[in-house]
């Protein structure tokens, strides 16, 4: 998603941009622009095939912009990609907002929580520059940021009155991917930087009533499968 960010009256928000379906002649692009890399000497003959398979089924420009992220552009972007926004705003009352899966991130962001939940999901967004910068203001609520190897948070610019700030995964100093640079207060709320959590392992099959009542063991999860 990107502009602003409102809960919805009647439950429906626009399509982000990088979610809207591309067209033949898009696809064909990115084809095109990653052959001539391959031709410099960018991308392997089994890097070629790879991307070349993705972009031409891609449905969304997030799927063109994951086979062209790394390679230049003569326009300054990610090839059959909008250009990410300088600024996207985030005004959250006391509901909740979520960014997941391959949303575009911007140049700068503008989060508002006042005492309901918003999450920032960094594991699959796609990420056109190095740094991106936050100013939050948070008061009862909770603002999270999902992250991964190679996304460095900073939050040395946030004020905390009673609330608190919290880094789980700092991942060293090497911002390969994005450095999210924060600043803003936060009241008696929290902000909180974290991987994404592993999946929960799948509960023990449940005895039937009669297995209970004639105290037979509890059947025992499938292993190997």
């Amino acid at each position: 998603m990107t502009g602003d960010l409102q809960p919805a009256e009647d439950g429906t928000s626009p399509v982000p941009r990088e979610e809207l379906r591309v067209s033949y002649e898009d696809r064909d692009r990115v084809a095109e622009a990653l052959r001539v890399a391959a031709g410099d000497g960018r991308l392997s003959a089994e890097e070629l095939d790879e991307r070349l398979e993705i972009a031409l089924t891609a449905r969304t420009y997030a799927e063109l912009a994951k086979v062209t992220r790394d390679l230049p552009s003569a326009a300054g972007t990610v090839l059959g990609v909008p250009s990410p926004k300088d600024v996207v705003r985030i005004d959250c009352q006391s509901s909740s907002v979520e960014r997941t899966g391959p949303w575009l991130v911007p140049r700068r962001m503008e989060v508002r929580v006042k005492s309901g939940v918003v999450t920032l999901d960094f594991t699959e967004a796609v990420i056109t520059q190095p740094v991106l910068r936050i100013d939050a203001e948070v008061g009862s609520g909770a603002l999270t940021l999902v992250t991964k190897p190679g996304i460095v948070v900073d939050m040395d610019e946030v004020t905390v009155r009673s609330g608190a700030l919290e880094v789980k995964a700092p991942w060293g100093q090497d911002a390969s991917v994005l450095r999210i640079e924060m600043s803003g207060k936060v009241g008696s709320g929290v902000i909180i930087a974290r991987p994404r959590r592993p999946p929960r392992p799948p509960r023990p099959p449940r005895r039937t009533f009669w297995q209970w009542l004639t105290r037979h063991p509890r059947p025992r999860p499938a292993i190997g499968r």
